[in-house]
């Protein structure tokens, strides 16, 4: 809801500012009626087979959960056809997951939300997917959702009305200033404490990027000119616990997206995020989440009122142990 709306004020400002109509928009779904969203908003939508009064310039695929799952063949042909036609088409967040089983996304170079990333990559090994605000490719566009809308909104604005009217419009809506779409979408893990020692950032930093294929400790410290006993010492200082906890830490919860965005198995997830033992990483995913990995298949279960998410991995750095109490005979 927050990313639709950042798509159409953009829009209805800029209209206003120019004093004519500029753009006009309507709102669709496989059915007709009320679409509602997660937090209990509703959209009034025409259903895909109504009749286009003009031919659309541009169609805007919104999704959020549970969309991973989507597969309606009426979407799917409803997209294929307007692709061959030449329609721009813009997946935001999941959305992507419509455009890609619609076959238009083959070869193509997309984002979506950090957290979806890892899940969307797995099951489609065809499309090249970025962790960025948004891409644009041809006429296939994505947008990682949240604000990062408004920044893929303005560039549209500025490319087909001029850089003036993308500005004022800007302006109106005190956002300033205007970020690329190569801008990243979330602070690194290190970059939430100011206090946390620059070392130990990069070091966070670099364990994230190698998620799927953990480094030796020895050669991390190589690798960022430190040594061994120093970044060692520093890490618990300012984190809390050691670089192999926070590795591990860092899986963990890479698995718990896997888990809830892919149908990959849990042995399967085991592998791809670092673990050479199935037994070893449910004992250990168990024991940091006090839920076995087959319970986080899916983000919102049918019988849960709203959606859940595994959270950030700094939230679980100083997570404290409940102690079990000592029975007395």
């Amino acid at each position: 809801m927050m990313t639709l709306t950042t798509f159409i004020e953009p829009m209805r400002i800029a209209n206003y500012l120019a004093s004519e109509t500029l753009y006009e928009w309507e709102y669709r779904a496989v059915q007709a009626g009320d679409v509602h969203a997660s937090n209990g908003m509703g959209i009034a939508c025409n259903g895909l087979s109504d009749p286009d009064s003009v031919q659309p310039d541009l169609i805007v695929v919104f999704a959020s959960w549970g969309a991973e799952h989507y597969d309606y063949k009426s979407l799917n042909s409803w997209l294929h056809l307007h692709a061959r036609r030449g329609t721009n088409l813009i997946g935001i967040e999941l959305g992507v997951y419509a455009l890609a089983r619609a076959g238009v996304l083959s070869g193509r170079k997309v984002t979506t939300h950090w957290s979806w990333r890892p899940g969307f990559a797995e099951e489609f090994p065809n499309v090249e997917v970025c962790e960025q605000l948004f891409c644009i490719d041809g006429n296939i566009m994505s947008c990682a959702g949240g604000t990062s809308g408004l920044d893929l909104m303005l560039q549209l604005v500025s490319t087909h009305c001029g850089e003036q009217l993308a500005i004022e419009v800007a302006n109106q809506i005190m956002h300033y200033p205007r970020r690329l779409a190569e801008a990243p979408q979330r602070q690194a893990t290190g970059s939430i404490s100011r206090d946390i020692h620059p070392d130990v950032h990069r070091a966070m930093t670099f364990l994230e990027r190698h998620i799927e294929d953990p480094v030796p400790i020895p050669e991390l410290c190589e690798t960022l000119g430190v040594s061994q006993r120093t970044l060692e010492r520093l890490f618990v200082r300012d984190t809390g616990c050691t670089i192999v906890q926070f590795s591990k830490l860092l899986r963990l919860q890479y698995a718990r997206v896997l888990l809830a965005s892919t149908r990959m198995s849990v042995r399967e997830v085991s592998v791809a995020c670092g673990f050479s033992s199935l037994s070893y990483f449910s004992q250990c995913f168990s024991r940091m989440f006090d839920k076995k990995p087959s319970e986080y298949r899916q983000a919102w279960p049918e019988a849960d009122p709203a959606p859940s998410w595994p959270g950030t991995a700094y939230s679980f750095i100083n997570k404290p142990k409940v102690e079990k109490p000592v029975e007395k005979a």
